[in-house]
């Protein structure tokens, strides 16, 4: 049997900025990228709550990058998953850059448009009711994340299916 390896994120976070959308230059590609920030909390040995923000670059592209444009908004909570990956540029000045970016595979915004949604009250109540840690009840909840998550990624693959049949019966 070969090695194997995995390159998977997973995060539910908050939109640091609005998404910003755009098109590559040879093949009008669409690509959208935006921040998110993910917290964690935990108790010291001393008994004082701590608190760490994490910040990520996160990158879509093609259907879900117009979709993250369309809906997505500075604040919004919302479930990514997609694959860690770096890459290197040269900068105007001639120095040499790198950045590492999530680039997307599934995007769930978990906001209704009156506010909250239900999965995020529920996740609330929860943590509220047992005085469980956030991570202890969103491993709880991954199976149901993981489950909509595969819907949404079914969706789009049917549209972008639909899309190319479209494409093939264009007669020139």
């Amino acid at each position: 049997m070969s090695a194997r390896s995995l390159n998977k994120v997973m995060l539910i976070g908050n939109l640091t900025r609005d998404p910003n959308m755009r098109y590559t230059p040879n093949n009008n590609t669409p690509v959208c990228s935006f921040g998110l920030a993910t917290n964690r909390d935990w108790m010291d040995e001393g008994g004082a709550r701590q608190e760490r923000t994490e910040f990520h670059n996160l990158v879509a592209w093609s259907k879900l990058a117009e979709i993250c444009g369309q809906i997505l908004h500075k604040g919004d909570k919302v479930y990514v998953d997609g694959r860690m990956q770096t890459r290197d540029w040269k900068a105007d000045d001639g120095s040499q850059r790198r950045t590492t970016e999530i680039v997307l595979e599934n995007m769930i915004l978990l906001r209704s448009v009156q506010g909250r949604s239900e999965s995020e009250a529920s996740y609330m109540s929860e943590i509220e009711a047992t005085g469980a840690s956030q991570e202890d009840v969103l491993v709880d909840q991954m199976p149901e994340v993981e489950e909509v998550a595969e819907e949404v990624a079914a969706e789009v693959a049917e549209e972008a299916a639909e899309e190319k049949a479209n494409e093939d019966d264009i007669p020139f």
